[in-house]
């Protein structure tokens, strides 16, 4: 079961589905920040949103120049 969500996770798909569900809960984080006024819902909400902008910047790699980085030529 890992093995299948880490495989789907390396897809673009994956990447932004990941991604929009990062964001989502960052921005269900950073609400309870606001509203508590606590420094770990903000450090949560950053750890999220570092995730999120990770997976977008895999997935416009992945776009723009396909699986070049991570094909490995055999002899």
């Amino acid at each position: 079961m890992l093995k299948q969500l880490d495989k789907f996770h390396k897809t673009k798909t994956g990447h932004l589905l990941f991604g929009l569900v990062e964001l989502a809960i960052a921005y269900g984080f950073v609400s309870l920040a606001i509203d508590r006024g606590s420094f770990f819902y903000y450090f949560l909400t950053l750890v999220f949103l570092v995730g999120a902008l990770q997976n977008f910047l895999k997935l416009v790699g992945k776009v723009l120049h396909g699986n070049k980085a991570t094909k490995t030529r055999r002899p």
